[in-house]
């Protein structure tokens, strides 16, 4: 059996993400903590925990990436109907912990939001580097929501929940043409799936994933916050 890298908890430090093991695909190292150092470190660098209760820390970089263009999202003739409709409103970081609790308590198949990661991701909220987009119905009632980082002109997805038809569509909409207008370059999406691939993801090879985050990482961030202004034209 292949043996991982063990990274001690006060050594700050990552092996290359082109290291990572084809089966599983992406696993990377283990150990090490949940700091918003070290966490800002594995996202620039390509990689992203992901573990259980009863595991140690994993940190993956799967190869290939599942990532959105913002400038290519794609709206279907039905969800540009319900766009139309103007059912739901978006906006973000209004409710960034309700964000992340929903994002663990709605996976029927389980959770890797364990409350450690809860704590460090709102630390991470704390610092203007992790942020929520919430999907509101015409009631006023959370419909949907995602959180994940931000880092130089990168977003990079964590999780989505949603609770009615279509909320995390339209959360995909807005977020993708809003990151687009502040010049973001690339969302990570992770793992593909049939849903993002449905908005318009696509999947690219590791080196080139980390030769857009090379590119990307460093640009100088938004300095005026997440204020979500792009509304969907009628």
């Amino acid at each position: 059996m292949t043996s991982l890298p063990w990274i001690e908890p006060d050594k700050l430090w990552f092996p290359p993400a082109d290291e990572a093991l084809d089966d599983p695909d992406g696993l990377l190292a283990v150990g090490g903590d949940l700091s918003a150092d070290r966490l800002q470190l594995a996202y620039r660098n390509g990689i992203f925990p992901w573990f259980s209760d009863d595991q140690p820390i994993l940190w993956w970089s799967p190869n290939p990436r599942c990532v959105l263009i913002p400038g290519k999202v794609h709206v279907s003739r039905s969800l540009r109907r319900t766009l139309n409709q103007q059912r739901f409103r978006v906006t973000s970081d209004q409710c960034f912990g309700r964000v992340i609790r929903l994002c663990a308590s709605t996976r029927a198949e389980g959770t890797w939001i364990t409350d450690d990661m809860i704590d460090a991701y709102s630390e991470l909220h704390r610092l203007g580097i992790a942020h929520s987009i919430e999907v509101w119905n015409q009631n006023g009632d959370l419909a949907g929501g995602m959180y994940g980082v931000a880092i130089g002109r990168c977003f990079f997805g964590e999780s989505m929940f949603s609770l009615e038809t279509n909320a995390s569509k339209v959360l995909m909409v807005h977020l993708a043409h809003q990151l687009q207008e502040w010049g973001y370059k690339i969302m990570d999406c992770q793992v593909e799936s049939s849903h993002l691939l449905s908005m318009g993801a696509t999947t690219v090879s590791r080196p080139e994933f980390l030769s857009i985050l090379k590119a990307c990482v460093d640009a100088k961030p938004r300095e005026s916050g997440w204020n979500f202004t792009w509304q969907w034209p009628r």
